[in-house]
């Protein structure tokens, strides 16, 4: 007698579909093309750990995207690829300078530290960003053996705090590291918004101004899962495999991975979902401008920063979820995705103004 498994039954969503929130663009689920990608590359049998096709057709695309021959290994998220990318370059007695707010420093849990065993050495940033004055403090004790020797600068792109480099920032930056022998390391978990925000590609943000190393992203911005770490300089880092590997970043069936980095990047999906964000992040900031109690960072990406009255905020949280950036001040950070919607944007801002009018 046949036994059908209650596993074989319809799945049911478990999630009310109609709730929306400006917690984080990762709640957004994934974009119709990714998932397609992955039913395409789910035909047949391709080799494991990246020998497949699809990773192959990745490092070409990522090649021309950048204007030079690249080397793409894709991983599973931000955090490992910033491991990844930052150990590969360092070597132990070796550390990476980073802004009080990146993303490394504050919302890592240590990692970079713990994991990858590298120190950061942290500097004061402007709106988010690392100026190249910054770096003027790195001189002194170079070839110290009793303290730790500086070899990284990780940028965010975009920051934070919501806020973009231009390209001629970025190439600043690049040029006074390059100066005192030090490597560039863009965390572009958000690049594609920044390109966005810009008007311009990913190319010339990273790929025009010499930045070394990127960690790019994907599921910010419509991917189920998975990040690459982009090294567009063959010298700045060795070992990347046996890295990736020991870092537990290396996917059996990596084409999956790679397949949906494609989708994103082979044409301009990432810039029209990053846009799309990026617009719906605009309109929310518009829509509150001005209100009674209410103060803005100014917005650039698909983030908006705003403070006001902490009890309005956790009452506005009973129905819309988003967290709070500095409990002590109520500011709060409201993220727009690629599928937040007009009507989000709306009848969150409605919300907002009853609160404060």
């Amino acid at each position: 007698m046949n036994r059908i498994s209650p596993l074989a039954a319809p799945l049911v969503a478990l999630h009310d579909r109609d709730q929306r929130g400006f917690a984080s663009d990762n709640y957004a689920g994934v974009h119709p093309q990714v998932l397609e990608a992955i039913a395409v590359a789910n035909g047949g049998h391709q080799t494991a750990y990246g020998d497949d096709v699809y990773s192959a057709r990745l490092t070409s695309v990522l090649s021309e995207r950048f204007g030079k021959p690249v080397e793409a290994y894709p991983v599973f998220n931000g955090t490992g690829a910033n491991v990844v990318a930052l150990r590969a370059a360092c070597e132990r007695w070796e550390a990476v300078v980073c802004t009080d707010s990146a993303h490394i420093h504050v919302d890592e849990c240590g990692a970079p530290e713990a994991m990858g065993g590298v120190k950061l050495l942290v500097v004061p940033g402007v709106d988010g960003k690392l100026v190249p004055a910054s770096l003027d403090t790195l001189g002194t004790r170079r070839g110290d053996e009793h303290t730790v020797q500086p070899r990284v600068v990780s940028i965010t792109q975009a920051t934070e705090l919501g806020t973009v480099y231009t390209t001629e920032e970025i190439a600043a930056v690049v040029d006074a590291a390059h100066e005192r022998n030090l490597l560039v390391h863009v965390d572009g978990s958000r690049l594609a918004n920044a390109a966005a925000h810009l008007g311009v590609d990913i190319g010339a943000i990273v790929g025009a101004t010499g930045v070394d190393l990127v960690s790019l992203g994907g599921t910010k911005n419509g991917m189920l899962m998975g990040e690459a770490v982009v090294a567009l300089n063959p010298d700045a880092a060795r070992g990347w495999k046996f890295v990736r590997k020991q870092s537990m970043q290396l996917a059996s069936k990596m084409r999956f991975v790679s397949a949906q980095l494609l989708a994103l990047y082979e044409g301009d999906l990432h810039l029209q979902t990053a846009g799309h964000a990026n617009a719906m992040a605009a309109r929310l900031a518009d829509a509150v401008a001005g209100l009674p109690g209410l103060t803005l960072r100014p917005v650039q990406a698909n983030a908006v920063f705003a403070t006001l009255p902490i009890e309005v905020s956790l009452r506005l949280q009973e129905r819309f979820h988003f967290y709070f950036w500095n409990e002590t001040t109520g500011e709060v950070r409201w993220m727009c995705s690629w599928d937040t919607t007009p009507a989000d944007v709306d009848a969150f801002a409605a919300a907002i103004r009853a609160e404060l009018t």
